[in-house]
């Protein structure tokens, strides 16, 4: 998958988000209140710690959220159940959700990588230990820091590459 993002007249940000089905889509993002675009806080924080099965690895896989739009590419046949089925499958979307919410606000107010606050954000819905270590917070934190100036400095788009390895498990049949 690849994803590209763009400035958006309306100061929001537009992400075009080529699968590696063919399939082309656009995702609005709706985050004119930060410097940083949300969606590219999830796409840094998801590749950085490795998240198969967050919003972007969901994408990978088909799923399709309300503010995604197919823009080019065959359609599957099976798209709308493809969709379903990954998003109600077991899934990362709200730790994944939690965790970029910390890293995100840390380089939104120019603070210190958040380690207490993610494996607080872990310890909310998980049981286990929180498996991110400290440099892969931050990594993660440095990654989206150096991408948020990108994006405040140039209007150009902001090409994102996806590892084909983050992809969610798909239950289909």
């Amino acid at each position: 998958m690849h994803l590209t993002f763009l400035h958006d007249p309306r100061g929001e940000c537009l992400t075009l988000i080529r699968r590696a089905d063919g399939a082309e889509l656009t995702l609005t993002s709706y985050s004119r209140k930060h410097r940083v675009p949300h969606d590219l806080a999830h796409a840094v924080t998801e590749r950085e710690l490795g998240i198969p099965d967050g919003i972007f690895g969901c994408i990978a896989a088909g799923a399709v959220f309300d503010s995604m739009r197919q823009t080019a590419g065959k359609k599957r046949h099976d798209a709308k159940v493809r969709s379903t089925r990954i998003l109600k499958g077991p899934n990362s979307i709200g730790i994944s959700e939690a965790v970029t919410s910390v890293i995100h606000e840390a380089v939104e107010k120019d603070g210190a990588t958040p380690y207490a606050q993610v494996r607080e954000m872990w310890g909310v819905t998980q049981s286990d230990p929180c498996p991110y270590l400290d440099p892969d917070l931050d990594r993660a934190t440095e990654t989206l820091r150096e991408l948020s100036r990108r994006w405040q400095m140039s209007s150009d788009p902001l090409v994102f590459p996806w590892p084909r390895r983050l992809q969610a498990a798909y239950a289909g049949r």
